[in-house]
């Protein structure tokens, strides 16, 4: 085996991999625990504080786990994207529905932007973390 073969196995294995995974799990986690906050104080008026910055975490995180992600070569990208394509498109849906369940229950304002900015990570950070559950155990193109 040479050395460019053990470093194909190495990475198709996931080997030498970022832990893009366990960032967005917290991120996911962050988020999750956010809207769960938001959505226990409506209808009344809940402090924003503590669901901005658990968003902010949450959206940092994703931001860290993607950028790490990139600089990654090489890579499975064409089942990352077809995965994540098919897992966004799903999730999208489910942000979408459940967008329209706060809209409908008439929050309104802050209150309203922030359980759309959650749910758009929300929508993210799924898809991210299945595809590159996926991909990082497929066998990158070869480099020619």
């Amino acid at each position: 085996m040479t050395g460019a073969d053990s470093t194909r196995t190495a990475a198709a294995a996931g080997g030498g991999m970022p832990p893009v995974a366990e960032l967005a799990v917290g991120s996911m986690a962050l988020v999750i625990v956010a809207g769960i906050y938001l959505a226990a104080h409506l209808p009344a008026r809940p402090s924003l504080v503590p669901a901005t910055a658990l968003l902010a975490g949450a959206a940092a995180l994703l931001v860290v786990g993607v950028g790490l992600l990139s600089r990654v070569r090489p890579f499975a990208w064409r089942v990352f994207f077809r995965v994540g394509g098919w897992a966004l498109l799903a999730y999208a849906v489910i942000a979408g529905m459940l967008e329209f369940v706060f809209v409908f229950d008439h929050t309104s304002g802050a209150s309203l932007v922030l359980v759309t900015l959650s749910l758009l990570v929300f929508a993210l950070d799924i898809p991210t973390l299945l595809a590159f559950s996926v991909a990082r155990y497929q066998e990158p193109p070869s480099v020619s």
